[in-house]
């Protein structure tokens, strides 16, 4: 890693020398040459559905073969396989099972009896948008300035080099979503992250990742705003507000569509916040609703079905386990903390078995989220508290049952289980290695692999991923 951060370093002055940062076996993804057409369009007066005028520049780093084997491997898609093998190619696991074939120049690593998992994917990060060191230089993540700003995308805050990053690629997180913050109705779009050092953000966006839409509910806005003439300053203006952007969003996909369709006569004037909120009517944008209270997510979905749009997740819904049945019905997932709770009003009625008591309803999707950079670092014992939580509950829960909660439902939440979450043949080789039982306290991430290239392991500090943010403030030997 310290190889890629000398060049991170020197790129900054030198930009030229970005152009060959890998070997010729380096590829970009697919949804790169996807991406490029789009914008190969160049047509930024119009209004094109699901265009992407910043697409991901994400190139995977070049890596060997690799096989780990003697490991025990949890892989959210079945059972786990005891001193098993999983073999790496070009970025994607070739095989898994009881024994693998091992292709020549492999990489081995034998895993004396640990434990591999996918890499955890983090579904509510605010990482790069309220940076470290904070302030109110670096708190970009509330574009608070009215109860309505679809028009901010969260990647045009996010800095890639808030060195929270690298500590959350040591707890064993690979993808994350950064979301606006709260304070508004509809905050904006989020953008889905490969946790990898790059100089800009769109060398971290996971190619081909839906965008997501951040919506707020509940005592945040109307708090926010409530002293403002403009408001909401209650719960009912909160749902006045959703509904009005809704109808107009609905009047300008339609003017859009139209033109479209026959391009005839001038174009409609684009209008960034009706285009997202007319993205999420085409089901080309994920819905993620921030909403506490049960009562309050049934008024969402009611919502949702009158402009005829879906909901794919509420976070923080620490009421969800009340209508867990509900969520599972509608096929919206449920993000919640392991054990935050009670700290205002809306959040009152929380209780820590809240994810397995979601997760125990047939065809839901319960998942552990962070909202938090050292929450972010240790999911793996927020999913060891709720499983606890569960246990004294009288529910029965296994470690393979409660690994999906951090892995494959939150993938699925993104849109990507299938891609990431489990460890398949033909996904993407995202891995960590654990000293021990993920869910102990005790237990350590030893190694992470991003596409098949290790970028984090703990043995070795010349390998860690400093931001250029860190360097000078590092002492020399310990670099």
């Amino acid at each position: 890693m310290r190889r890629y951060f000398v060049r991170l370093t020197a790129l900054a002055t030198f930009a030229a020398a970005a152009c060959r940062p890998y070997s010729g076996t380096q590829r970009p993804s697919p949804a790169s040459g996807k991406d490029s057409a789009v914008a190969a369009a160049g047509l930024g007066s119009k209004s094109l559905p699901n265009a992407d005028p910043f697409p991901s520049t994400y190139v995977r780093v070049a890596s060997a073969p690799l096989v780990i084997r003697n490991v025990h491997i949890m892989t959210a898609a079945g059972p786990t396989i005891r001193n098993g093998a999983v073999s790496v190619a070009d970025g994607k696991i070739v095989a898994v099972g009881a024994t693998v074939d091992v292709p020549a120049g492999a990489v081995l690593i034998d895993g004396n009896g640990k434990y591999v998992t996918p890499g955890i994917v983090d579904v509510h990060s605010h990482l790069g948008v309220y940076a470290s060191p904070g302030g109110s230089a670096l708190s970009d993540g509330n574009e608070a300035t009215n109860p309505s700003t679809p028009n901010v995308w969260a990647e045009h805050s996010v800095w890639p080099h808030d060195p929270q990053f690298p500590r959350t690629l040591a707890g064993g997180v690979t993808t994350i979503q950064v979301l606006p913050g709260s304070a508004n109705l509809i905050g904006g779009r989020s953008v889905v992250l490969k946790v990898v050092p790059s100089r800009t953000v769109q060398g971290m966006k996971f190619p081909g990742a839906k965008y997501g839409l951040k919506m707020a509910c509940g005592e945040n806005p109307k708090r926010v705003y409530g002293t403002r003439a403009d408001g909401p300053s209650t719960r009912m203006g909160n749902v006045a507000g959703y509904r009005t952007a809704w109808i107009n969003a609905e009047a300008y996909r339609r003017q859009w569509d139209k033109w479209n369709d026959g391009h005839k006569g001038d174009p409609p004037t684009r209008d960034l916040g009706k285009e997202t909120l007319a993205e999420v009517l085409r089901g080309n944008i994920l819905v993620h609703n921030h909403c506490y209270r049960a009562d309050e997510m049934a008024q969402m979905i009611d919502i949702a079905r009158e402009f005829g749009y879906k909901i794919r997740s509420f976070h923080h819904g620490v009421e969800a386990y009340k209508i867990a049945d509900v969520l599972a019905k509608e096929g919206i997932g449920a993000s919640v903390w392991a054990d935050w709770g009670s700290f205002k009003i809306e959040a009152m009625d929380a209780v820590r078995a809240n994810l397995p008591l979601v997760d125990r309803i047939p065809g839901s999707h319960a998942m552990v989220h962070s909202d938090d950079p050292s929450g972010s670092q240790r999911l793996n014992q927020e999913v060891a508290k709720a499983m606890k939580a569960g246990i004294e509950a009288g529910l029965s829960i296994t470690s393979d049952q409660a690994l999906r909660w951090m892995t494959i439902n939150a993938a699925w939440a993104l849109g990507l289980d299938d891609r990431i979450g489990s460890i398949e043949k033909g996904k993407n080789a995202d891995l960590v290695l654990w000293s021990a039982d993920p869910f102990s306290v005790y237990t350590r991430v030893e190694k992470v692999w991003v596409d098949g290239a290790m970028l984090y392991d703990r043995f070795d500090t010349a390998e860690h991923w400093r931001t250029d943010f860190e360097l000078g403030f590092v002492p020399t030997r310990a670099r």
